[in-house]
């Protein structure tokens, strides 16, 4: 699988706010290209229908938590093999629950040694939230970075609205 690369400025996106601030999501005929959270563009369209009820999932989310968004249509051809792998694996850890680097690393069948590629892997998600790279943590559950805006305070934000045992506030 070839990585294609993706210029937002091409794509169509559509800012909208949740409980926690602005998100913005980009498309393509039929998938999610990028999701950013905590952030908005400034050339927002209207979104397409295909869109609309996960934007709502979205919202829904970000205020009560529990949404999974594994069946969401992604744009997988702008990332490596291995990081579809990752993040493919990542959509199976839900809403409320957290696994370490290596957890990830081994669900992929790879050594635990490979844990810090799978860091830089989630650190390079182009949909955080949607692929959940914020439910991952380090050996015995030390908080790591998060590369949305907000750092680890927003990847603690989100997993306290998802009810993580393990950093709720």
């Amino acid at each position: 699988m070839e990585r294609v690369e993706i210029t937002l400025t091409d794509m169509p996106v559509h800012s909208f706010t949740t409980a926690i601030g602005s998100c913005s999501i980009w498309w393509d005929a039929e998938r999610v290209t990028r999701f950013m959270l905590l952030t908005a563009d400034d050339k927002s369209e209207q979104p397409p229908t295909w869109i609309t009820p996960l934007i709502e999932r979205v919202k829904n989310h970000l205020r009560d938590g529990g949404e999974d968004f594994a069946d969401t249509p992604l744009n997988w051809a702008q990332v490596t093999l291995f990081q579809k792998r990752v993040y493919e694996a990542a959509l199976e850890t839900k809403s409320g629950q957290t696994a370490t680097y290596g957890d990830l690393a081994k669900a992929i069948g790879e050594v635990p040694g490979v844990s810090r590629a799978v860091g830089t892997a989630l650190g390079q998600n182009p949909w955080p939230l949607l692929v959940p790279c914020h439910r991952f943590v380090g050996a015995a559950g030390k908080m790591t970075g998060f590369s949305a805006p907000g750092g680890i305070e927003t990847k603690l934000k989100l997993l306290a609205i998802e009810g993580s045992q393990l950093f709720a506030v």
